[in-house]
């Protein structure tokens, strides 16, 4: 059952990333959807496309690590996904907001 819970939570991800690697879906990410045009052209829509790609993958792997954890009976593969999850979530945040990254 914990499995079949665990593709639930992970298929949506998968599917985002997937989207994004094709250099589609930026329009889905939060905050850059609702701009206003004139600042949509200040970012470069590809490389937060190709950045929030690579963290769906990441979060990909986390839940596949639970999975695993169900698999195998191990909790450690449960709290190792867990602390990546977490881990993966703080750089989001601090890379995406520091340094104008995205900017053109």
């Amino acid at each position: 059952m914990g499995v079949l819970v665990y593709l639930i939570i992970m298929l949506p991800f998968l599917i985002f990333a997937i989207v994004l690697s094709q250099g589609k879906g930026a329009f889905l990410l939060e905050g850059f959807h609702t701009m206003a045009q004139e600042d949509k052209e200040q970012y470069d829509e590809k490389a937060l496309a190709r950045f929030m790609e690579k963290m769906m993958y990441g979060y990909c792997f986390c839940v596949l690590l639970w999975i695993l954890n169900e698999f195998f009976h191990t909790q450690w593969l449960y709290h190792v996904g867990l602390v990546l999850f977490v881990a993966l979530t703080i750089f989001l945040l601090i890379y995406a907001n520091t340094g104008n990254r995205f900017k053109k």
